[in-house]
């Protein structure tokens, strides 16, 4: 029977690499579980090439009699940047993919007893790798950051299985499955694959086999009463295959999914894209967080943010974010490994088979509607792009291809032209023209004809904005972005816009603050929102979530020319009620004058809604205020800000209570100083200690400032069972504790 087990614990972790390791155990390594970054960075003014150089893994294998007459190998669902595998001294398989899995076969060279495993990681930003040979806005890191797993198969077993559904919609639905099998001693077999349609709970749908050979195409009809994969619905569907006693199961979905020159369709109705760039980067941890820090963001991303979809800038990313898009229904746009810089011929070669292994990798997800075969932002070249689209529809005729660019008149050889139009605010390709949100589309594209076309990033680096930035900029930030969505939700040719981008992530010293960040996102690094993460999240209906978020920190002399107006209210309330002091209270309705095509449009409160006298109101003495969203004529939120804000609270609290002992799971706390109506204090830089004691450990230091009134940190198992106890210190407050359970 097949087994898949995790190999993720027990590694030995030294600097360095030499022939010699390749077959002795490095004396005086450091004990790691995986995943595990090479260099722990700190959180900004760092040397990036602190982790270009070579690493060694090491994992003593103890070869099980009964694995005799099976198939063994060792899965790596990916390594940083160039891996080298040994087993006993003998090399068995290099990668230079940071992005995608690649396999160690050990059958026929363990011996008996124990075995030395042996991997160089080389971090290096090697030229002949994409992304490598120019320079890139982003940090590779280096490890062993992603999960590892011993397999063992018969010696003929399942591989690679394709599930496609030619009539999603229809009432009576069709399912076709191949299957690839795997035999590498190429052995000659007999048998039957057999193939079972089961629901989410399990329960047994349909049922049919077929004799096996080295590909075999099954397929199931007239399929009635299943439900389609949508975003409030996200049915998943499994087939399990069966060959022997080799058995693997691949979730589906039943759902269409068309970019139109009028727009984006999904499941035959129209659906504006609102979505966020995600690099897949934490602090300290660079990308080595796992299962329980990947599925987070996907939940942040939904349920938070509530958007649509999400571009995996610039790779693939982990099959853990992957899988959990498809099981809350957001949709995804994956694209291949690059930043601009196009190589030579052999870099080339490598690209497109970057395309083979994104594609192959993750062509059942019902969450990914669009691969990316460009680099991003690169120049044209007719040969490399005509190849990167033809491999992608040879791989996969179910999904339309994307290239990104932010060049115009760029050669249009894919589905769909993805574009990024960073015209707002960009005063050279604006030229005298006026405030432009976005260009029109065939001013972009050079055409003549509307063609299917999204908008893959805006913002970003044009307006970077810190969690810390005073209020007028960071109200600045928040209008640009809803410049450029009420634009994309006002041009039906849009099929949507995703903004740049989601999180703040470290980078190279050529881009960012100099400080080694980009603080492009809308939330900081810690997934903690700054007032621009409203502007998406105020866009979901009051039935899913009621968003109140005034863009103000509620002091008078924070603007330039003093007071708050014009305050902006990010909101899905149908109106606001304002009380100031004690003055008369105003209601007031969104500003559809200015913002006519969302779907909820914030609430401005200018001088337009004051008399003379009533501004008068707002004199030298500052007073507390309230506003109150009303949703169908009733109260629905309220905010309160006091007019002398002072240090009241330091809040400390994690996304779960709880995480597992097995494995290694990991979780999110955030640290918050907070005045007396429970709001943060964004000019409070003081340190802050963490403790951690108990089943847990803290990823990053132990002291660490707070920045715009929060910090935060994530804990990771340690593999065993217990309490674990968090005490956070600070001067001003004194200790706040938080416990948690590893069980």
């Amino acid at each position: 029977m097949r087994s898949m087990t995790s190999f993720n614990t027990g590694w030995s972790f030294s600097q360095g690499f030499s022939a010699e390791r390749a077959a002795t155990l490095a004396p005086g390594a450091e004990s790691v579980t995986l995943p595990h970054t090479a260099v722990e960075l700190p959180f900004s003014y760092f040397d990036e090439a602190a982790y270009w150089h070579a690493f060694t893994y090491q994992k003593l294998l103890e070869a099980d009699p009964a694995w005799a007459g099976k198939d063994v190998s060792i899965v790596f669902d990916g390594a940083m940047a160039d891996a080298v595998v040994w087993l006993n001294g003998e090399q068995l398989v290099a990668h230079k993919d940071g992005y995608t899995p690649f396999e160690a076969r050990l059958t026929g060279k363990l011996k008996a007893g124990s075995n030395l495993l042996t991997v160089k990681i080389d971090g290096s930003e090697n030229p002949a790798i994409p992304p490598f040979g120019g320079r890139i806005d982003y940090l590779t890191y280096a490890g062993i950051y992603r999960d590892v797993w011993l397999k063992v198969t018969a010696p003929v077993s399942i591989g690679s299985v394709k599930i496609e559904t030619p009539d999603a919609l229809a009432a009576s639905k069709t399912v076709t499955v191949r299957a690839d099998l795997s035999n590498p001693q190429n052995l000659p077999f007999t048998g039957t694959l057999t193939a079972t349609l089961r629901d989410a709970a399990g329960a047994t749908i349909a049922t049919t086999s077929a004799p096996a050979a080295a590909r075999v195409e099954l397929g199931f009809a007239n399929l009635a009463g299943l439900s389609i994969w949508d975003l409030k619905t996200p049915t998943l569907y499994t087939v399990e295959l069966t060959l022997g006693d080799d058995a693997v199961s691949h979730a589906f979905g039943f759902r269409t999914a068309e970019f139109t020159p009028e727009g984006f369709v999904l499941n035959g109705k129209p659906l504006k894209l609102r979505g966020l760039n995600r690099h897949q980067s934490f602090p300290y941890s660079g990308y080595a967080l796992g299962r329980a820090a990947q599925e987070a963001d996907a939940e942040i991303l939904k349920h938070t943010l509530h958007l649509n979809m999400v571009r995996t800038s610039h790779y693939p990313q982990s099959p853990w974010f992957l899988d959990h898009c498809d099981r809350i229904g957001l949709l995804v746009f994956e694209e291949i490994p690059g930043w601009q810089h196009i190589g030579d011929a052999a870099w080339k070669a490598e690209s497109v088979e970057n395309v083979r292994r994104m594609i192959t990798r993750d062509w059942n997800h019902p969450s990914i509607v669009i691969w990316g075969v460009r680099i991003n932002e690169s120049q044209d070249d007719h040969d490399f792009y005509t190849e990167t689209n033809r491999l992608a529809h040879e791989l996969d005729s179910t999904r339309p291809t994307g290239g990104v660019r932010y060049i115009t008149d760029s050669e249009f050889l894919e589905d769909v032209y993805t574009m990024n139009d960073f015209i707002l605010g960009n005063e050279e390709l604006g030229g005298n023209r006026p405030r432009t949100p976005l260009r029109p589309q065939q001013e972009n594209t050079g055409l003549t004809r509307n063609v299917p076309y999204m908008i893959t990033e805006f913002g970003g680096h044009m307006y970077p904005t810190k969690s810390f930035d005073q209020e007028q900029r960071q109200a600045e930030h928040v209008r640009r972005h809803l410049e450029v969505l009420n634009a994309a939700y006002g041009d039906p040719s849009i099929s949507g816009a995703i903004g740049w981008c989601a999180f703040d992530y470290n980078t190279h010293k050529d881009f960012g603050a100099g400080d080694r960040i980009c603080h492009h996102g809308v939330m900081d690094m810690f997934r903690e929102p700054k007032f621009a993460a409203y502007v998406y999240a105020s866009q979901c209906e009051p039935d899913e979530e009621v968003i109140l978020e005034p863009v103000t920190f509620w002091a008078r002399g924070e603007r330039n020319i003093g007071g708050t107006l014009p305050l902006m209210v990010l909101t899905n309330c149908d109106e606001i009620e304002l009380a100031y002091g004690s003055n008369p209270p105003k209601r007031i309705g969104p500003d559809r004058e200015n913002f006519p095509h969302l779907p909820h449009a914030p609430i401005v409160i200018d001088r337009r809604h004051f008399t003379a006298e009533e501004l008068g109101l707002w004199g030298m003495e500052w007073l507390d205020v309230k506003i109150t969203g009303f949703v169908g004529g009733k109260p629905a939120a309220e905010v309160r800000y006091v007019a002398d804000p002072v240090a009241s609270t330091l809040h400390v609290v994690a996304d779960r209570d709880s995480i597992s002992a097995t494995g290694q799971d990991s979780v999110r706390v955030m640290v918050r100083a907070l005045d007396q109506a429970g709001h943060k204090l964004p000019f409070l830089f003081e340190p802050v200690e963490i403790e951690v004691t108990g089943a847990a450990r803290r990823l990053g230091p132990g002291l660490v400032p707070l920045r715009g009134g929060a910090t935060g940190f994530w804990l990771e198992s340690t593999g065993a069972a217990g309490p674990i106890t968090i005490a956070v210190t600070s001067p001003r407050f004194g200790t706040t504790t938080l416990s948690l359970t590893a069980r």
